[in-house]
């Protein structure tokens, strides 16, 4: 015969219910172990590998080697048939004493206003205005935009070669409106050169900053648009309270891609002027393709490439840390006559 357990209440006492009657006693209850507890050469570390192995070693092999070769090659005098001889940094010392390639990074840094600059201004226009603009065929005007930057460079370089030609499309037009004075062979004029080139790519790098910002506005709440209009703000104030604050993600990557494509740039220009006229358009790519592919000097081709892809780094983790995101902290309102622990609570 069981007997009843028997609690204290607030009147005496009172049986307890029978543990027959709830059945069995409760378990404490055993939580899973947690996966992230797990050693890191568990199984799952070592199937989580497996899915990434094809990837780690393609980027191993076509990226991380090349660069290593390069990174040791620029230690040695090599003309990639002979047997090469160590300088130590003596290519290096090379690369920052020739004038030729100061000039030459002046010049890449004249097309970063071109190259990036140029078109992030142009891709915020254009994003805004079509934001707020709902006519038909809206679509398709977008697809056209930016289908300069899908097309091949070879492509762009040889199309814009022929429109800036002496006898060009260009200068016809100039002379058909009456401004035949302002006539020149653009890609062949020491004064207008590199403008050209430095046009030519904000053509083609706009589209993308375009649909970058699109895609970024499309996130914004619409009713923070709808409180600034009954607040009195104009498009012109939505803008820059609104849209541009919440573009900085966006921003950050136009101008990432856009600074990389300035810096590394050589296609473009190699089919169109191949650095002329004289050198008034070389960038440092050109010297890398010149002194390793005609000169056959890979040992300093290899410094200036490493040299070249550290200022890359160096310019783009700026630009990163200038546009980042920074957490503003919460202010805790609270009523008059309490006051506030550390923790941010309110105390009577």
């Amino acid at each position: 015969m069981s007997t009843a357990a028997t609690t204290t209440g607030p009147g005496g006492t009172a049986p307890a219910t029978p543990a027959s009657a709830t059945g069995r006693a409760r378990r404490p209850h055993r939580r899973p172990p947690s996966l992230t507890s797990r050693s890191p050469l568990s199984s799952y570390s070592w199937s989580s590998l497996l899915y990434v192995a094809p990837a780690l070693a393609f980027f191993a092999v076509f990226v991380l080697y090349p660069i290593g070769v390069s990174v040791w090659y620029s230690f040695y005098a090599y003309d990639g048939l002979t047997q090469g001889t160590p300088v130590g940094w003596g290519n290096y010392t090379a690369v920052f004493t020739d004038s030729r390639l100061r000039a030459a990074l002046l010049h890449s840094l004249v097309l970063l206003f071109f190259y990036a600059v140029l078109p992030v201004c142009a891709g915020l226009l254009l994003a805004g205005a079509m934001s707020r603009i709902r006519v038909y065929g809206l679509t398709v005007f977008r697809a056209v935009l930016f289908l300069p930057q899908i097309l091949s460079s070879v492509v762009v370089a040889v199309a814009w070669r022929n429109l800036l030609a002496e006898d060009g499309p260009v200068n016809s037009a100039l002379r058909g409106v009456g401004l035949g004075r302002f006539t020149t062979s653009w890609l062949g004029d020491f004064g207008t050169a590199l403008p050209s080139i430095g046009t030519i790519g904000a053509w083609v790098e706009y589209g993308l900053c375009m649909v970058l910002f699109l895609s970024g506005i499309v996130g914004i709440d619409r009713s923070t648009y709808e409180a600034a209009r009954l607040d009195g703000a104009g498009p012109v104030r939505e803008f820059f309270a609104i849209t541009l604050p919440a573009l900085r993600p966006q921003i950050s990557i136009a101008l990432v891609l856009t600074i990389t494509f300035a810096l590394r740039n050589f296609d473009l220009i190699w089919n169109t002027t191949r650095g002329g006229p004289g050198t008034s358009t070389t960038v440092p790519s050109l010297y890398v393709y010149q002194d390793a592919f005609q000169n056959r000097l890979l040992g300093r081709a290899s410094a200036l490439a490493i040299v070249l892809t550290l200022v890359i780094l160096v310019v783009v983790v700026a630009v990163q840390l200038a546009l980042r995101e920074r957490d503003v902290p919460r202010r805790r309102f609270v009523r008059p006559g309490t006051r506030c622990s550390r923790r941010g609570k309110a105390q009577s």
